[in-house]
């Protein structure tokens, strides 16, 4: 049984992307852990509404190629996300493989694009590192090998200075 950390955000009616695509990953997988809820400020594009993010912990069978086509990449769709040319574009739902068990390399998410693992976001957003952190604080990242909360506390600081404000809180 594959141990697997799910990033989830959204912009767009938040409120309830967020706990439905909670939801909807409860029934086809076994959660066994779910992070706080974190209002976020955007990245990049900074004329948005403010994000909510989080990360689930589950365990499943799949591969990381076969949780992407059948089970994140059909959430996306029912819940009408629509990729923009700006990665940083509002979005209802954003979920993304960021850890799967210790592995490091690339599979391919089904439409020709590979995707690292882990998730490389992981090491530059705030966003991403704190609610991880809340799952698995003392797990070591599987490249670096930095424990997850010391990685998440370290971008929070890096964060909190460049925009001058906490760029996170709880919800």
């Amino acid at each position: 049984m594959n141990q697997v950390v799910i990033a989830l955000g959204s912009n767009i009616d938040k409120e309830r992307n967020l706990p439905l695509a909670v939801a909807m990953l409860r029934q086809t997988s076994r959660i066994t852990a779910v992070s706080a809820v974190y209002e976020t400020i955007p990245v990049g594009l900074l004329n948005q509404p403010n994000f909510w993010n989080m990360a689930v912990l589950l365990k499943t069978d799949l591969s990381p190629a076969q949780l992407k086509q059948t089970v994140i990449g059909p959430i996306e769709v029912k819940l009408k996300r629509i990729r923009q040319a700006d990665p940083n574009a509002p979005r209802t739902i954003d979920i993304d493989i960021v850890l799967f068990n210790e592995m490091v390399g690339d599979y391919d998410g089904g439409d020709g694009r590979l995707r690292p693992l882990p998730d490389p976001d992981l090491l530059k957003f705030a966003h991403v590192a704190v609610p991880v952190a809340d799952l698995l604080p003392d797990i070591p990242h599987p490249v670096t090998g930095e424990r997850l909360a010391e990685l998440a506390q370290r971008l929070l600081a890096e964060a909190t200075a460049k925009v001058g404000a906490r760029p996170l809180w709880k919800v």
